[in-house]
């Protein structure tokens, strides 16, 4: 067999194989063919892009697609402005909906000022890693470490540092993303709706005397707020005070008043305010480290 006759059967073959082979291809495209409605990439366009999950959706694909479907309604987008969101209704001729504002909420109010620190932490500038090497030097093990984790990973630029090592979320740039909450080694931040005044803002877990010995400001488990509280508002639970947020309609800022520490707060807004009963603390310095015996 000359070589030349076995080039042309090899390149009939192949060609053959490849014709084939384009045709499978055609068939497999027209039967396995899926139907996407248009509107679902005209709605992605319109969309963030951020894929920040604050929708619950697992992206902006994912929520364009429930959008269209009406599974869920264009306002649950908290990172649109609402003109977009309109915008998205109009265009699939749906409401809006009405989807109350949802933002990080930090339960800690022990800053460098009345916080105590037991050890001094020296390494990497994160609070995970803080975390490891004996729970980052503060004498209240539940508090704040205040090394910027969660500004770190806020896409948004929706947290800063305060002068006393305390996150500040900014309520008008949050998205409640949530990266906040995964990122904090000590649970500290949750997401909540904005209607929700009444906040504790500390995660003790120890005795009162002890807690309020680390930190001027931790919750003592005095019973008082729960004694002002509706039923069932707020119970005391591992020596802290702590409340039922679903329960919202129930709170009332005379809750907050009787609170000897100010652990206990009213929001309003951006402003956060203590009861006639909490110490005043006039000192912006930083505690003296006090090494522990």
């Amino acid at each position: 067999m000359s070589i030349a006759y076995s080039v042309l059967v090899t390149g009939t073959f192949m060609a053959g194989l490849g014709g084939l082979l384009a045709l499978l291809l055609a068939v497999a495209s027209k039967r396995l063919y899926v139907f996407e409605d248009p509107r679902i990439e005209q709605v992605e366009e319109l969309l963030p892009h951020s894929n920040c999950g604050a929708c619950g959706t697992a992206g902006c694909h994912n929520f364009a697609e429930q959008t269209v479907a009406g599974q869920i309604e264009p306002a649950r987008c908290t990172v649109n402005p609402p003109e977009q969101n309109k915008t998205i209704a109009e265009l699939l001729g749906v409401a809006m909906g009405d989807v109350e504002k949802r933002v990080a909420r930090l339960a800690c109010a022990g800053g460098k000022h009345v916080a105590k620190m037991r050890a001094k932490y020296a390494g990497l500038s994160s609070c995970r890693a803080a975390a490891l090497a004996g729970g980052g030097g503060k004498s209240c093990a539940w508090g704040c470490l205040g090394l910027g984790d969660c500004a770190d990973v806020c896409d948004f630029g929706a947290i800063t540092m305060d002068s006393q090592g305390l996150p500040v979320v900014d309520l008008a740039k949050c998205t409640a993303c949530g990266d906040c909450v995964d990122i904090c080694p000590k649970n500290l931040f949750s997401i909540q709706g904005v209607s929700r005044k009444l906040w504790m803002a500390c995660r003790n877990e120890i005795d009162g005397d002890a807690a309020e010995a680390s930190c001027e400001v931790a919750c003592t488990a005095c019973g008082r707020c729960v004694s002002d509280a509706a039923p069932g508002l707020i119970r005391l639970e591992r020596n802290l005070a702590v409340i039922d947020y679903e329960q919202n309609d129930n709170a009332n800022r005379k809750v907050i008043e009787r609170c000897p520490t100010g652990a206990i707060v009213w929001l309003e807004g951006d402003r956060i305010s203590k009861g006639k009963a909490a110490k005043k603390i006039i000192r912006i310095e930083p505690l003296p480290f006090t090494a522990e015996a």
